[in-house]
């Protein structure tokens, strides 16, 4: 046990060092853009599997450890914790690392003599140094300074491509949103620390016994919008659409797949593991705002036609799904039920696994298409399945994961989410009942609006006639490209293929947590089978597996028995005297067009018509009629613009103040100072 402990500590900081010489190795070549690229992912390459093996070590052997370094400064402590909550994200985060880093050495190509490499392998690594000691963090002010860590290195990363002006515009939106973000969770720390008397988060939890309600809620309030915030929750999720889809592509799937999760476990840590005798309406916040999350998020990836955004909008979407799931957990503990808040606590974490990987593989994919398109708009895609046929099957994989089919990672979590909310519909009484209906009415709801969805981004991707000069010239990426998204694809199989084992491992972490140590478990789940103990429900995706194969096969012979006499016949289709051409497509905007129809009311889409005439002078014959849709950014429109003209509006009054007296600004110092004099006395 010691020695597995002393194991996973000396990867852990390995892992660290290995990145802080990424970085700094990145610096020394910047000159050399290959040597640049090789040093700062094969040295992220490295540092991902050395927190493999760390994170591994916890979670197999339990070989915990804390281990702190001394500060002249008496408040801060670089102190570190990794337990196995803490251990289960640092192996999410090494493990899209991992494979993101393969990916980039061959995609970082095309950014040769264009960009700075050196500097993108500076902050690259950084970046995810930063995301592991954010989940490692055992003291608030050492977890702001290495929060901050993440949030810079992230926002450069999204401004990178500097040369586009909505890249910088997005990063703007970031850089502002995340420090708001950030205020509120210096706040939720500071009452804390009033409230304790310690910014360490062990002893925080010690005594959190001795804070008054009134603080536990408003400590749940900042700490939801901080968090929230950088999870991409509705309606903080404002910054997301636009950053992730700037950055580069590989940390376009970091940061879609692992940052926002980090949101998500310092929920757990301070809702679940700090906090006692949590009120059941904490949980129906949650459970609320992650039914809106997944529903609206969903619904604006509809809208979506640039293939990164609507990936980003699908970030919201599943985050949401994990939210109903920690929402739920919230309930069952605050009603001690706590072997079905374990339940649900098991689904949120198992979805955060699964959306790591397959969004992770999604974006890669969606990475790989822009860089033989050049562009981002899937209006001038199609027909990419010929000439980049490993890809679209990656994608393909992807896409049914995230759908929710089976025998993929997704169908199993978002599986297991309805349970926990099933077990809420019968078992509690009717006030808290109907939070948990509307729950499962949005989950299924964007259960099936999702695999629309991804309907649109295969067949307008890869199916159908090329509809630009670069779809109908692009040729398959390089072989460190289709690495990365192969092992992902892989992983989206086999983490659904062993579900019940992964669902075992999880359950461990969960009953790690000091809340669940005495906790019987609400199933048992094997490598075959996940079974509720009271025989509510099972599922078996190996089974699955094997019947829809076997199904398959079944089908496939039976046509060969059948056509084998048959003669084939090839002839030219039939086209009503006309040359087929892509126009005649089904196009992404026309796919969405009647679901957006449906939800207008929400939406709110608006047209606008543009129309070429033949001759200037007669009107009755067209050359060209185009039609532009766009969908209102109704939290933009109604909420963040008035809030800015309000911000703007107050700064022009306060401004009046400033007349450039230096008898009035001390005048207004004196006022101050009797102020606080009479605040001490």
């Amino acid at each position: 046990m010691i020695a597995n402990a002393v194991s996973s500590q000396f990867s852990f900081f390995a892992s660290l060092l290995l990145f802080a010489c990424g970085a700094a190795g990145s610096l020394i070549f910047r000159k050399n853009d290959a040597a640049a690229n090789f040093c700062g992912n094969a040295f992220a390459i490295a540092g991902s599997i050395a927190g493999l093996i760390s994170s591994l070590l916890v979670l197999m052997f339990d070989s915990s450890f804390t281990c702190g370094m001394g500060s002249s400064l008496p408040l801060l402590s670089f102190s570190f914790n990794v337990d196995k909550l803490s251990a289960f994200f640092i192996f999410t985060i090494s493990l899209i690392s991992l494979f993101a880093s393969l990916y980039a050495i061959g995609y970082v190509v095309h950014f040769y003599k264009k960009y700075n490499v050196g500097a993108l392998g500076f902050f690259y690594n950084t970046f995810i140094a930063g995301m592991m000691m954010v989940v490692s963090a055992n003291h608030a002010l050492f977890f702001l300074i290495v929060w901050e860590v993440m949030s810079l290195s992230s926002y450069f990363l999204v401004i990178y491509e500097n040369k586009e002006k909505r890249n910088v515009k997005a990063g703007s939106v970031y850089f502002v949103m995340t420090h708001i973000g950030t205020a509120f969770i210096m706040l939720s720390f500071l009452l804390l620390y009033a409230a304790t008397g310690s910014l360490d988060f062990s002893v925080i939890k010690e005594n959190i016994v001795n804070i008054r309600p009134v603080i536990k809620n408003l400590v749940f309030g900042l700490a939801l919008v901080g968090f929230g915030t950088k999870a991409g929750m509705i309606p903080l999720h404002i910054w997301l659409p636009g950053a992730h889809p700037a950055a580069p592509t590989h940390v376009s799937a970091l940061m879609s797949g692992v940052m926002i999760k980090t949101g998500v476990y310092m929920f757990i840590r301070i809702f679940v593991d700090m906090m006692s005798d949590v009120p059941v309406w904490w949980g129906m916040v949650i459970v609320t705002a992650g039914a809106v999350s997944a529903l609206l998020g969903v619904l604006y990836a509809l809208t979506e036609h640039d293939i990164k955004r609507l990936l980003a909008y699908h970030s919201i979407e599943n985050i949401g799904i994990i939210l109903l799931g920690l929402g739920s957990a919230l309930i069952f503990l605050a009603l001690e039920m706590k072997p079905l808040a374990a339940l649900g606590l098991v689904a949120a974490l198992f979805h955060t696994l699964n959306h790591a990987t397959f969004k992770a593989l999604l974006f890669l994919g969606a990475g790989a298409v822009i860089s033989e398109t050049h562009t981002r708009n899937m209006e001038a895609y199609g027909g990419l399945i010929k000439q980049m046929p490993q890809t679209a099957f990656f994608f393909l994989v992807g896409a049914m994961a995230i759908s929710a089919l089976p025998p993929f990672n997704g169908f199993f979590s978002e599986w297991l989410t309805f349970q926990s909310l099933f077990a809420g519909i019968r078992s509690l009484d009717i006030t808290v009942q109907g939070v948990f209906i509307l729950a499962v009415g949005a989950l299924a709801f964007t259960g099936g609006l999702a695999a629309a969805c991804f309907v649109k981004v295969f067949g307008a991707t890869f199916l159908a006639r090329p509809r630009s000069e670069e779809a109908r010239h692009a040729g398959e990426v390089a072989l460190s490209l289709r690495t990365g998204m192969a092992a992902l694809a892989v992983l989206s199989l086999l983490f659904g293929l062993f579900s019940g084992t992964v669902a075992h491992l999880l359950s461990e972490v969960v009953h790690s947590l000091p809340v669940f140590n005495s906790t019987e478990a609400a199933f048992t789940a094997n490598a075959s089978l996940f079974k509720f103990n009271d025989n509510f429900a099972s599922v078996s995706l190996p089974l699955i597996f094997v019947s829809l194969v076997s199904v398959t096969a079944a089908v496939f012979f039976l046509v060969h028995i059948l056509t084998k006499s048959r003669k084939v016949r090839l002839g030219c289709t039939w086209d009503c005297g006309t040359h087929l051409t892509p126009r005649m497509e089904i196009t992404a905007t026309g796919f969405s067009r009647s679901i957006i129809t449906v939800f207008r009311g929400i939406l709110q889409p608006t047209q606008q018509y543009q129309i070429e005439y033949m001759d200037a002078e007669i009107r009755y014959f067209t050359k060209a009629n185009r039609v532009r849709l766009e969908i209102k950014d109704m939290y933009s429109s109604y909420f963040y613009s008035p809030m800015q003209d309000l911000v703007a509006k107050i700064s022009e009054y306060v401004k009046q103040i400033q007349g450039g007296n230096i008898n009035i600004y001390i005048l207004y110092i004196f006022i101050i100072l009797m102020a606080l004099l009479l605040l001490v006395i």
